[in-house]
């Protein structure tokens, strides 16, 4: 990146949410010398793209989260954000205190069901344990249902009967075709394919009409699944694959009109909140036309970190185009399908480049961090 800029004491960044879009932010600040804070209700980094993983093997999860603190120092704060004072150019935190910014960035990313998110205030430690302790539910289990059949729902089914095989795991979706409608059809029939291989009994155009009464994660002896086609299973554990939705509560009240239907901010080129020069969305919640993904986040915030150094500089701010989708599905570490700038590509190029490792090398060495073995 070259030299450090020179700023004054005018200038400090917060960013709100250290998910993907937000340490890579964060990074390239502290690379540059910004002055910033970093605030996450988390005290580690969660790379979710490995949550599923964590879920089904045992020991995994230690490497899916990744300590502030030791990357970012007295610049990373643990608390969580309840609103924004836009006229004073303040971040109100939980406690009651307010903290000053020249210039926002919102990452606050979306939230889910555990295991694909872990949306809670936690500790690193406290984290890694509720998966070791989902790993165990699994393991006790015969007979797993899957909720929902986008990408959580089949990456799930997929890590359930590669690290399982002897396990029954029924995979029940609302819709015909499984995975994200950005996808090609041939890359969503080969999810099929892959699933059906793997011995993944398939429910589709189903949905689960008692699943408010179903325990979520938890074994049990019997769980009594039914369906609105009058389908009826017993499982031993229940896991919901759907229902994302955008973390708008630390700008809703503030921004509220500058929201999309979904709770995403609206932006322009430059990724800036409509009628705001020194406020940036990033990642899940800016409304850009994109699937929500990890890899997104990182372009998200390559942009915006270079239009705040710009426009400190007194420079031209750069635009964010979303390009032809890359979108790279996990089928289990041995397995995987996907496509690259909107073309095919094949199951062993997509083991190699994401299925294996999940990309969590990539999130240690953005953190400068030894991944633990």
């Amino acid at each position: 990146m070259g030299s450090q800029l020179s700023v004054d004491g005018s200038v400090h960044v917060v960013i709100v949410g250290g998910g993907f879009g937000g340490i890579a932010a964060a990074s390239q600040l502290q690379a540059w010398g910004v002055p910033f804070t970093l605030l996450d209700m988390r005290d580690a980094f969660h790379h979710n793209v490995g949550a599923l993983r964590a879920s089904v093997e045992k020991g995994f999860a230690k490497k899916t989260f990744i300590s502030f603190g030791k990357t970012f120092q007295q610049n990373f704060r643990q608390d969580l954000v309840v609103g924004l004072d836009l006229e004073n150019q303040k971040v109100l935190l939980r406690e009651g205190e307010a903290l000053s910014y020249s210039h926002l960035i919102l990452a606050t990313g979306s939230s889910g069901p555990f295991p694909g998110k872990f949306n809670q205030i936690s500790s690193l430690q406290a984290a890694i344990e509720a998966y070791e302790g989902m790993v165990r539910q699994v393991q006790s289990s015969q007979h797993v249902v899957v909720v929902g059949g986008g990408s959580a729902g089949v990456e799930m089914a997929a890590e359930l009967k590669t690290d399982y095989p002897e396990k029954e795991v029924t995979l029940i979706h609302s819709k015909v075709p499984l995975a994200d409608p950005e996808l090609l059809p041939c890359v969503r029939q080969e999810v099929k394919e892959i699933l059906l291989q793997k011995g993944v009994e398939l429910l589709l155009s189903e949905r689960v009409t008692n699943l408010e009464e179903l325990p979520l994660n938890e074994y049990r002896d019997s769980i009594h699944v039914q369906t609105d086609k009058g389908t009826q299973l017993e499982a031993n554990l229940v896991i919901l694959c759907n229902g994302i939705k955008i973390n708008s509560s630390a700008y809703s009240g503030a921004l509220g009109d500058k929201m999309a239907s979904n709770g995403a901010l609206l932006v322009n080129d430059h990724l800036q909140v409509q009628g705001f020069s020194n406020i940036y969305a990033i990642g899940d919640c800016a409304d850009v036309k994109e699937p929500k993904m990890a890899y997104h986040a990182g372009l998200h915030a390559n942009v915006v970190v270079t239009n705040i150094v710009n426009s400190i500089k007194q420079k031209p701010l750069k635009t964010y185009k979303p390009g032809a989708l890359t979108f790279l599905l996990s089928m289990g570490r041995n397995d995987g399908v996907g496509q690259i700038n909107g073309f095919y590509v094949g199951r062993l190029l997509v083991r190699f480049a994401k299925s294996r490792d999940l990309f969590i090398s990539s999130s240690w060495k953005t953190m400068r961090q030894m991944a633990p073995s």
